[in-house]
């Protein structure tokens, strides 16, 4: 099991270093991770990487070689030291369903601990959460625009090779139907799929050749990538060969939506009614809404999935709102001012209000308090660690599942890909 606990930034141990040696790292606190925006114009985002963050947080353990490391580095204590070895998460955290929908101010996940037991998690907590949900926001999207058809996750030559896999389930626990890395498989049972690239046509002396030799190793059930050369004369080639059965032929560059309407009349002229048509090539949810009247049966997504420019990152930040002023006192909120980076201090609870099936706002108060009217709403947070005990850890079919059931909530203006306002307000009812 590999230690995460170098997954952090420098500081955060000078500050677990400073609170013990002045007496305060004790304390009993509250984190939240939140939002304060949207980013980019989105209407709603999407929680993703709790299941993640959760085992990262089990192996977030100081073994020998991560002491050493720091003892050699100097810059803490001998008391540090022996804290650090012997850390191990024993607080609570509570934190919304992942494939939930989340919006500013959102308390997407607490922890409650002492203040050195919590603060050392704040990095390795938010870099997952951004990655993964800023990931999930984008390809919920895309899931949304291409209707229903199928989307398969290409892009982990676009990426680092962790950020990959972990693309991949964000992706997949959105909706789409697989990923072309194995990884991705291995790890969390994520349907792969794949077969050729250009380079494997290239390599033949022809692409008559190339397809000749892909079916006879791979048999009909297979997709012939028909672009290298001339697409309409790769189609003709692989309904030359493909004539007992063909799964698919995959397009990916040219006029997609034109090179499919000629695809699809070529095919059935010959037959081969029941191939399908897969397009690829730097699609993301604008192009394929553009996409949609094409007879196109699937969709390839690679860079637009995993990198930057397709999933601003979420935002989310992890600010302390409650400490005690002693080992066994009473918390009380505490927040930061100024502008707007300013924090409503206090632990907070919140649902989603609801009417008619159809979700109108994010009620956000205080913890100790219960909604004025909950029969109109539906809680959004969850205990997942109890003293530090795992308390909730679905798989990933039951967050699909979830997934769909927050997205069907949403009013359709939701799904407007334009920018615009978050879909439903969120009220805070504070004092």
């Amino acid at each position: 099991m590999s230690s995460t606990a170098l997954l952090t930034d420098h500081y955060e141990l000078t500050m677990v270093d400073a609170a013990l040696h002045d007496g305060v790292g004790r304390r009993p606190s509250v984190f939240e991770v939140f939002a304060r925006r949207l980013p980019g114009g989105r209407r709603y985002g999407v929680v993703a990487g709790l299941g993640r963050v959760v085992d990262a947080i089990e192996r977030f353990r100081f073994d020998d070689d991560v002491l050493a490391h720091l003892d050699q580095r100097g810059f803490l204590s001998d008391a540090t030291l022996e804290f650090l070895a012997s850390y191990r998460f024993r607080g609570d955290v509570e934190a919304y369903r992942e494939g939930e929908l989340f919006f500013p101010g959102s308390p997407v996940l607490t922890v409650r601990a002492s203040f050195v037991d919590a603060v050392v998690l704040e990095t390795l907590v938010l870099s997952i959460l951004n990655h993964d949900s800023a990931v999930a926001s984008a390809a919920a999207r895309m899931v949304q625009a291409a209707g229903d058809r199928p989307l398969l996750e290409f892009g982990g030559r676009r990426t680092h090779e962790h950020a990959a896999t972990a693309a991949a389930r964000a992706a997949y626990l959105v909706g789409f139907a697989g990923t072309s890395n194995l990884e991705a498989g291995r790890v969390h049972g994520i349907p792969t799929m794949g077969t050729s690239a250009h380079a494997f046509t290239l390599l033949h002396d022809d692409e008559r050749s190339a397809f000749a030799s892909q079916l006879a190793a791979r048999g009909h059930d297979t997709t012939l990538l028909v672009d290298t050369y001339d697409i309409r004369a790769g189609l003709e080639r692989a309904i030359e060969l493909g004539r007992r059965g063909l799964d698919s032929v995959r397009i990916d560059s040219g006029d997609l939506a034109e090179e499919a309407v000629a695809a699809r009349r070529s095919l059935d002229d010959a037959g081969l009614t029941g191939t399908r048509i897969v397009a690829s090539g730097d699609l993301d949810e604008h192009r394929l809404l553009e996409l949609r009247d094409a007879p196109i049966d699937a969709y390839g997504v690679g860079t637009s999935v995993v990198t930057g420019s397709g999933h601003p990152t979420a935002g989310f930040v992890y600010k302390l709102v409650a400490r005690a002023r002693s080992e066994d006192g009473e918390l009380e909120p505490v927040a930061k001012a100024g502008g707007v980076k300013a924090t409503v201090g206090g632990r907070k609870r919140a649902d989603r209000v609801l009417r008619d099936g159809r979700a109108v706002a994010e009620r956000v108060l205080p913890w100790q308090e219960r909604p004025r009217h909950p029969a109109d709403a539906r809680p959004l947070q969850v205990p997942v660690l109890v003293a530090g005990e795992l308390h909730h850890r679905p798989s990933l079919d039951d967050v699909r599942a979830h997934h769909r059931a927050a997205i069907a909530e949403l009013p359709e203006a939701a799904f407007d890909l334009t920018d615009g306002d978050p879909a439903i307000k969120t009220i805070r009812e504070f004092a």
